[in-house]
């Protein structure tokens, strides 16, 4: 990964850590995303004193504002001039409703709303660095979910799961329709289980299911297992060309016949741009 440019969402603990370890380790150039300035400088601190490479940047941004993914894109184009590999990594999944300050419901606006509007503001450097890479981080519970786009914000009807649940399907539905958009370029974009992983996940859950979590603990796979898969894909020369697909434990799997449905893709996409105010891209290629 030598001279390979690499940014990272919620790198400063979990799998998005263990994955900029991971790259890092590798010899990478690691932007290291994070929402909170002390943590980040930690993660980055220790990530440079366990490898010994000191090519890592941090750049703070808030998730839940475009605003603030705006002004993280520009900062970013601003120092670099390519970009090999992205990891859209950030994830959330708040026990209660609530709304970002654009007024979209969090885990909807985060989970998906925010790598779909990164990833398109760094497509053109995407495409202009040579044989680069996007993985999403879904999950295996997009496998319970169906896109309901006459209540995408969970205003009728909310719960924790059935809202994860969509966004980590939505993960896996703009994988699939990138994927196709890029035909032709030497962009890949795959989406990745990482597992049941033993992260900050649920951290503000409370009573049955913060009860559930604390049982679960001893039986799920460290950050570092969870990263596994993920830098796979950003690395390994076996999956150089291999695009809209879905991957578990570093192989191709299967993923939900919803996810595969391409009119549900492209309306997604297009709620998307609408949501996110991008200007309609029929091609990216």
């Amino acid at each position: 990964m030598k001279d390979k440019i690499c940014l990272i969402t919620g790198a400063n603990s979990g799998i998005g850590k263990a994955t900029a370890l991971g790259l890092v380790k590798m010899g990478a150039t690691m932007v290291m995303v994070c929402r909170d300035r002390t943590r980040g400088e930690d993660a980055r601190a220790q990530i440079e004193a366990t490898t010994g490479n000191s090519s890592i940047d941090l750049m703070v941004a808030d998730l839940s504002s475009q605003v603030s993914i705006r002004q993280l894109a520009k900062d970013f184009r601003t120092k670099y001039q390519q970009l090999h590999v992205l990891v859209n990594n950030a994830g959330v999944a708040p026990m209660k409703r609530s709304l970002t300050v654009d007024g979209f419901e969090t885990t909807f606006a985060v989970n998906h709303l925010a790598s779909f509007l990164l990833t398109n503001l760094l497509l053109d450097m995407l495409k202009a660095s040579t044989s680069s890479r996007i993985i999403n981080v879904s999950s295996s519970a997009h496998m319970r979910a169906k896109m309901n786009f006459d209540d995408l914000q969970g205003e009728k009807n909310f719960s924790m799961f059935r809202a994860y649940s969509q966004s980590k399907l939505a993960n896996v539905l703009f994988t699939y329709e990138l994927a196709r958009k890029l035909e032709g370029t030497r962009v890949t974009v795959n989406a990745v289980h990482p597992g049941v992983v033993r992260t900050n996940l649920g951290r503000d859950s409370t009573g049955i299911v913060r009860l559930g979590f604390s049982v679960m603990q001893p039986f799920l796979k460290t950050p570092e297992q969870g990263a596994v898969t993920s830098v796979y894909l950003a690395s390994s020369a076996e999956v150089e060309g291999a695009t809209g697909k879905y991957f578990v434990n570093k192989k191709e799997v299967q993923s939900s016949k919803e996810s595969y449905d391409e009119e549900v893709a492209r309306r997604l996409w297009e709620v998307s741009e609408q949501l996110t105010q991008l200007v309609p891209t029929h091609s990216t290629a």
